[in-house]
C-alpha cells in the first residue's frame, strides 16, 4: 500500500515537473506579446489552468484583447471574440436552427453554432448587452453546454470565458447580477503600465516588425495539467487558511470588526475557486504545493467580485479591497 502511494507521488511529481516547464514557456511567450501586465498574465494563466472563467477590468487601450488573442495562440486553443453591444440578442452567442430544404423539397432544421462554441471565448464588454444576452452564456460557463429548442449541444473542451468590462462608462449598461458574476472565478484588475513597460511597447509595437506570439502549448496538454492542478496536495494550514478567510468575508461573527461592514459574502464556490487557484499557481511556479502566501495573493481577485458593503460602510468612504486586507491581516 507504502509502496503504491509512493509510486503515485512519484507520477505526480513528475508529471508537475513537465507541466510546470510548459507553462512557465507558455507565460514567458506571452510576456514576449504583453507587456508591463506580468500580474494580469499571471492571474489569467491561473484562472485557465484552474478551469474558470475571468472577468478582465480596465479602460481601454490596456491590451485586453490582445492578451485573449495571445493566450489563443500560445495555449493552442480556437479562440474566438463577441462584441457585446445592446442589440446582441442570445442567438448571435449560441447558435440557432435554420429551416433547411432539400433537392427532393424534404424540409428538416439545422443547427448552426455560435460564437460560443469555441475553447477561449472573448465576451468584450460584457455589460454592454441585455440581461437576456448576458444570462445566455450562464448555463454555457456553469455547465460545459448550451439547450437550443430542446436539443443539447457540448461544448468543446476546455472552454474558458474571458469576459471584459470598461469600468468608466456604466451609461447604457446592464450591470452583472450577482448570480453571473459569481461564475467567473476571478476579477482582474488590469492597470496603466508602469513607465518602463510603456517605454518597451512604444518600440516593440509601432516598428516596421512586431513581435508575434508563437504557440508553447497545445489544448491536450492544458486539459492535462488541469487535471494535474486538482491532484496536487494542499497542506491543512493553508486549507484552514482558505475557510478562515471566505468565511470570514460573510456578514456574522466569524468576521469580527469587519462583520458590521459587508451586506453579503461569498459562498463555497469561492472556497473551492481559491483552492484550485492557489493549486494553480503553485504549479505555475514549478512548486507541488500551495502555500498561505498563495492564499493572501490571490484573496482579493477572488473574493472581490462575490461580496458587497453596506450603505454606512460605503458611506464611510470603506471599500471591498479595504475589507479583504483587513480580514487578511488576521491571517497573516
Amino acid at each position: 500500500m507504502a509502496e503504491s502511494a509512493e509510486k503515485l507521488e512519484d507520477a505526480i511529481v513528475r508529471s508537475a515537473e513537465q507541466v510546470s516547464g510548459q507553462i512557465h514557456a507558455a507565460k514567458e511567450a506571452i510576456s514576449g506579446v504583453i507587456f508591463g501586465q506580468d500580474r494580469v498574465v499571471e492571474n489569467t494563466l491561473v484562472t485557465i489552468l484552474s478551469g474558470g472563467h475571468a472577468l478582465l477590468i480596465g479602460v481601454p487601450g490596456l491590451a485586453k484583447t490582445k492578451l485573449v488573442e495571445t493566450l489563443g495562440i500560445t495555449l493552442g486553443l480556437d479562440a474566438k471574440r463577441v462584441q457585446f453591444t445592446p442589440d446582441l440578442m442570445p442567438s448571435d452567442i449560441l447558435g440557432a436552427e435554420v429551416l433547411d430544404e432539400s433537392t427532393v423539397g424534404k424540409r428538416s432544421f439545422r443547427f448552426i453554432a455560435g460564437p460560443v462554441f469555441a475553447q477561449l471565448l472573448m465576451a468584450d464588454e460584457i455589460n454592454r448587452a441585455s440581461p437576456r444576452t448576458q444570462s445566455a452564456l450562464l448555463q454555457a460557463m456553469q455547465e460545459q453546454h448550451i439547450t437550443v429548442a430542446g436539443a443539447r449541444h457540448d461544448l468543446p473542451k476546455p472552454f474558458h470565458v474571458l469576459a471584459t468590462q470598461n469600468p468608466l462608462e456604466q451609461e447604457g449598461t446592464y450591470p452583472l447580477p450577482e448570480a453571473q458574476l459569481d461564475r467567473f472565478l476571478m476579477e482582474i484588475d488590469v492597470d496603466y503600465p508602469d513607465r518602463d513597460a510603456e517605454r518597451r511597447i512604444l518600440f516593440e509595437t509601432t516598428g516596421a516588425e512586431e513581435s508575434a506570439a508563437r504557440g508553447a502549448m497545445t489544448a491536450d496538454a492544458l486539459i492535462a495539467a488541469q487535471r494535474l492542478v486538482r491532484r496536487l496536495p494542499v497542506g491543512d494550514s493553508v486549507v484552514e487558511a482558505i475557510l478562515s478567510l471566505v468565511r470570514s468575508a460573510r456578514p456574522g461573527p466569524e468576521a469580527g470588526d469587519a462583520g458590521k461592514l459587508i451586506a453579503w459574502g461569498p459562498g463555497p464556490r469561492a472556497s473551492q475557486s481559491l483552492m484550485l487557484a492557489v493549486r494553480a499557481r503553485a504549479l505555475l511556479d514549478g512548486r507541488l504545493a500551495p502555500s498561505i502566501d498563495d492564499v493572501l495573493d490571490l484573496a482579493e481577485p477572488v473574493l472581490k467580485h462575490r461580496m458587497a458593503l453596506t450603505f454606512p460602510a460605503r458611506a464611510e468612504g470603506r471599500t471591498i479591497p479595504d475589507v479583504i486586507r483587513q480580514l487578511k491581516s488576521r491571517i497573516g
